[in-house]
């Protein structure tokens, strides 16, 4: 069974090269380092602010709030290596 022309003419236009593969990764490494600078931005200079907030729908200490925050920016940072600088530095060995 041969493959149709428009078949493949379509896949060549819909695939993408490592260029743009690259490209996609390193706008994916600049948005989640924003917002994970954005993130600790206001847990450092709004922390009281963002804790009252928190506290009304959330029975927090404190130190429970510190420890979740730094946990969850933590994770959010492994995963931005993991998931994102990790292939764009494969790819760049390539």
């Amino acid at each position: 069974m041969a493959v149709p022309d428009q078949f493949l003419e379509d896949f060549d236009r819909n695939t993408m090269n490592i260029h743009e593969i690259k490209e996609f990764l390193q706008w994916c490494v600049l948005l989640n380092y924003a917002l994970l600078l954005y993130w600790a931005g206001i847990f450092i200079f709004a922390h009281n602010w963002l804790y009252q907030l928190l506290s009304r729908w959330f029975k927090l200490s404190i130190e429970h709030f510190d420890a979740l925050n730094f946990a969850g920016m933590t994770v959010y940072k492994v995963g931005i290596i993991l998931f994102n600088l990790v292939p764009l530095f494969a790819l760049y060995l390539v």
